[in-house]
Formats: structure tokens, C-alpha cells, sequence
């Protein structure tokens, strides 16, 4: 693993644009991961008691979707 990292961090550094670059991947990284999860994916079963998380996950578990209504 500290061979991988030297490689990048040796090649970043002898680069003109690699400083501007890992800038701008870490930026990238931040907005997929942080921003768009808070407010595009939020869990699906939030504002749920235990006990109705338990019945969900046991009904999903248990019936078996029709072929007919599953969307690809």
C-alpha cells in the first residue's frame, strides 16, 4: 500500500496541474458522496419504529415480486 500511494504522490507532485487536480478530485468525491446523498438518497426506511423495520425487511424477504411488474 505505501508503494501504491509514493507512485501517486510522486506522480501528482511532478506534475504542473497535479496540485489543482487532486483538488478538484477530492471536490468531486465530496459532492458525489456528502450533498447528493443527504439530499437525493435518503435511507429508506427513516421515520420507521423497529418493530414496522422488522415487518418491512420479513415482508421483502418472504414474497416473492411478480415478473410481470418488475421494472428494468
Amino acid at each position: 500500500m505505501k508503494k501504491l500511494w509514493a507512485i501517486y504522490r510522486d506522480g501528482f507532485r511532478n506534475m504542473s496541474w497535479g496540485r489543482p487536480l487532486i483538488w478538484l478530485i477530492l471536490l468531486k468525491l465530496f459532492i458525489l458522496f456528502a450533498i447528493l446523498r443527504v439530499f437525493f438518497f435518503r435511507p429508506a426506511m427513516a421515520g420507521m419504529t423497529e418493530d414496522q423495520k422488522i415487518e418491512q425487511v420479513g415482508e421483502r424477504l418472504t414474497n416473492k415480486p411478480d415478473i410481470n411488474t418488475l421494472n428494468y
